[in-house]
């Protein structure tokens, strides 16, 4: 059977597609272009009004140059507008959030796309199972999720309504999945989570991420982990001294959402922009080369043309790496919806194209004040590329194998670009 995976999102969905694809390659299954394949599984998202639309833009193009493909469609928008996705040419099943774990399972039982090796034959206790390779289409890193569902109440967010409420995974089990990961040649692993900075709270075990942190830091294989999105006020200074070790990279994605505390209380974000301001300054001076990458939503309603000024004052003095800009987008469900005061849309466009400015200059920034530096970095896609602990990219001046640490020292910030000493 020949399939092909399209995700959508975030990394959540991105370590889930990576146990879907991991239990199809156990039975068999072949990848390929989305053209070529008899099943097409959509790991949707439904984050914007753009995802959901994105998502049915895909199925239909795949439907169109593959009429025989069968399509089954998993993720956010699956799970928030299940009659809609089925509703789409050539989706043969619709898989909420909740069941996606045993979706493959459900094929074979089900016989979907030729789905016929029993499940006996991909025996083990779930992800702990799996035959995990470095380079399974083209990954390098690997991304592990500890953690989904969300019990906050973000005004703007659907994403405890297609999650569920926060959920954890056993410490013992992440460990375990660890080794394997690591014993089969993985450097690089991104612990992943909806609400991360929640894990362990629904454990009833004294276990937190602080917990998890330690272990990894402490952990004795040469291996890089990467903590995922953390929400401001999860960030605690014991995770911050955590980056100090080799085996966290120093590398913090701490979305602010906006530059305005009557906006942030609007949305209800349990922070002040003088918390973040506080956070974001002090992991600069423990971590001076860290990056700090932040998310941010513009054109939320109620958000005048001063709020917006503020928002970018805010920014322009904040030290950051990168910004990840989306324009707000209404979800029905969610309390923001009946907010009055909706902003224009030509408004909108306009405050995400400055916003996005000052983050191509901070990025343009960072990356200057680490011309000359010298770091260890992982390479990655074709091995003429790298990525180094706080999150750049850099090309290298020689081809390497993949999944090579080496030490790079960058050389030019415009294009970014680096010289291996040492491999």
């Amino acid at each position: 059977m020949k399939y092909s995976i399209v995700t959508f999102g975030c990394r959540v969905n991105q370590a889930d597609s990576f146990l879907i694809e991991e239990q199809l390659r156990r039975r068999g299954a072949l990848n390929v272009p989305p053209e070529e394949a008899d099943l097409v599984v959509i790991n949707s998202c439904s984050v914007t009004a753009t995802a959901d639309q994105g998502a049915r833009q895909t199925i239909r193009r795949i439907a169109r140059v593959n009429p025989a493909v069968q399509i089954v469609v998993t993720g956010c928008y699956a799970t928030r507008r299940p009659e809609e996705v089925r509703a789409l040419p050539n989706v043969v099943q619709v898989v909420s959030n909740r069941s996606k774990d045993t979706l493959v399972a459900d094929l074979d039982r089900d016989g979907h796309a030729g789905m016929t090796t029993a499940s006996r034959f991909d025996d083990g206790d779930g992800p702990c199972g799996l035959a995990l390779q470095p380079g399974v289409a083209g990954r390098t890193a690997l991304t592990l999720r500890v953690q989904t569902g969300c019990d906050e109440a973000c005004s703007y967010c659907i994403i405890p309504q297609t999650r569920g409420a926060g959920r954890s995974r056993p410490m013992e089990g992440v460990v375990r999945d660890l080794r394997l990961a690591i014993d089969a040649g993985y450097r690089e692993i991104a612990i992943t989570g909806v609400h991360l900075g929640s894990y362990g709270r629904d454990l009833g075990d004294g276990t937190t991420l602080a917990t998890l942190v330690r272990v990894l830091s402490e952990w004795p294989d040469d291996v890089l982990f990467r903590i995922s999105s953390l929400e401001p006020m999860d960030c605690t200074r014991e995770l911050i001294d955590a980056a100090h070790s080799p085996r966290i990279a120093p590398h913090f994605h701490l979305p602010l959402q906006h530059g305005c505390n009557s906006v942030l209380a609007a949305m209800k974000r349990p922070y002040t922009v003088e918390y973040y301001r506080d956070l974001v300054q002090e992991i600069r001076r423990c971590l001076p080369a860290a990056s700090i990458g932040t998310d941010i939503i513009v054109g939320f309603p109620g958000e005048s043309a001063t709020h917006f000024d503020t928002m970018v004052q805010v920014l322009e003095s904040l030290p950051l790496t990168y910004l990840h800009v989306f324009p707000y987008s209404d979800r029905p469900g969610t309390a923001a919806t009946r907010l009055p005061q909706t902003v224009d849309g030509n408004d909108i466009r306009v405050r995400a194209r400055a916003i996005r400015a000052i983050g191509e200059r901070k990025a343009r920034e960072f990356r200057q004040e680490q011309t000359g530096r010298t770091m260890r970095a992982l390479t990655v896609d074709d091995g003429q590329s790298v990525v180094t602990g706080n999150y750049l990219k850099v090309r290298i001046d020689q081809p390497l194998p993949r999944n090579t640490w080496v030490a790079v020292t960058i050389e030019s910030p415009e294009p970014l670009r680096g010289r291996v000493l040492l491999h």
